[in-house]
């Protein structure tokens, strides 16, 4: 009989990053992914990695959803949203 695996009910502690062209209207959504998150009752720390000021430069949002309400980065990523083609290697590989 094949070896059972256990499923992953939950996880309490992740952290998801948006990378993509600033002016596309990316600050906008980014926000919405966290309000969303926190509307359902789950703390959030989001931040801007690197907040371009200049229309089509890279820039990378990061969401921290963690139910214990920690604020500051965790490190790593476990989750990344890459829209960015400029960049998509070194998003991809992080």
């Amino acid at each position: 009989m094949p070896e059972q695996q256990k499923l992953i009910s939950s996880v309490t502690d992740f952290v998801v990053r948006f990378a993509n062209v600033n002016g596309s209207g990316s600050a906008s959504a980014n926000e919405l992914f966290a309000r969303a998150i926190l509307r359902h009752g789950v703390p959030v720390a989001p931040r801007n990695i690197f907040p371009s000021n200049i229309q089509g430069l890279p820039t990378w949002y990061e969401v921290r959803v963690t139910e214990a309400g920690h604020l500051g980065a965790r490190g790593g990523v476990d989750m990344m949203v890459a829209m960015n083609p400029q960049t998509w290697d070194k998003d991809v590989a992080s």
